[in-house]
């Protein structure tokens, strides 16, 4: 199985430990947080990876031929010279996804419990374009789903604008749902990005796509979810972590 980590960004939000490293390098708990996403894939099966790299990008490399490239197949999508954004990043990672089966994509800032391979497993057994790790969260941005779990519009909570390519939808009767950077592509749609310039987002492209193609949302009934670009984070994902990590060492019954 092949994945995608999304691990390119400046990580401004992390200033000032991005000033001399990347964000895929930031550790939490002691390991960088491209170890813990690797190890993650690894671990649920994926043994093709892609990284993208901008911000340091030496670092990354060279922190993953540290690693012995985590004992799988791990390629480089340069992007030292544009920043292209999720959706302009798969674009140009395209070439790597030529096995005709879907992928993961995973952000480098991510840190959870979900089952990747459950989430891979739907995804499959719903034959569906692209299947979007969501969770019940307050945050400004929402990505809003019929009652069929099928993306049809994104809003900005704040601001009150509502992007969707559908003719008529009423809102109302649409669930909220936050991304949760975590989600798979089906090849069907990388041909489809032809059209689209070298940089854009992902949500614009799948919002686009939603009205030929069944964009559908994945929520788990529980999950821990951080997001930990930002720095008061990383505190609640170690703390996470740690309670984690003491309560696997206890002696099972």
């Amino acid at each position: 199985m092949k994945a995608f980590v999304v691990a390119a960004g400046l990580g401004s939000r992390l200033k000032p430990l991005t000033d001399s490293m990347p964000k895929a390098l930031v550790p939490v708990n002691g390991t960088p947080l491209l170890e813990l996403v690797c190890n993650k894939l690894v671990k649920a099966g994926f043994d093709e990876i892609i990284i993208n790299v901008h911000h340091f990008a030496d670092q990354i490399i060279d922190f993953i031929e540290q690693k012995s490239h985590f004992g799988v197949r791990i390629e480089i999508s340069d992007e030292r010279q544009t920043l292209l954004d999720t959706g302009g990043a798969i674009k140009k990672a395209s070439w790597f996804f030529d096995d005709d089966c879907p992928f993961l994509v995973h952000n480098v800032d991510v840190v959870s419990d979900v089952n990747l391979r459950e989430l891979y497993r739907v995804h499959q057994e719903k034959q569906v374009a692209a299947t979007l790790l969501v969770g019940k969260r307050e945050t400004a941005r929402y990505l809003l789903f019929d009652n069929e779990m099928k993306l049809k519009a994104w809003t900005n909570h704040q601001t009150k604008e509502i992007r969707t390519s559908f003719a008529e939808i009423d809102v109302n009767q649409l669930s909220m749902l936050a991304f949760g950077g975590i989600h798979v592509i089906s090849p069907v749609l990388l041909p489809q990005m032809n059209s689209w310039p070298e940089r854009f987002s992902i949500i614009d492209f799948y919002l686009a796509a939603a009205t030929a193609n069944s964009i559908s949302a994945y929520l788990p009934k529980k999950i821990n979810w951080f997001d930990v670009g930002k720095l008061d984070a990383i505190h609640a994902a170690e703390a996470w972590l740690t309670m984690n990590m003491t309560q696997s060492s206890l002696p099972k019954c």
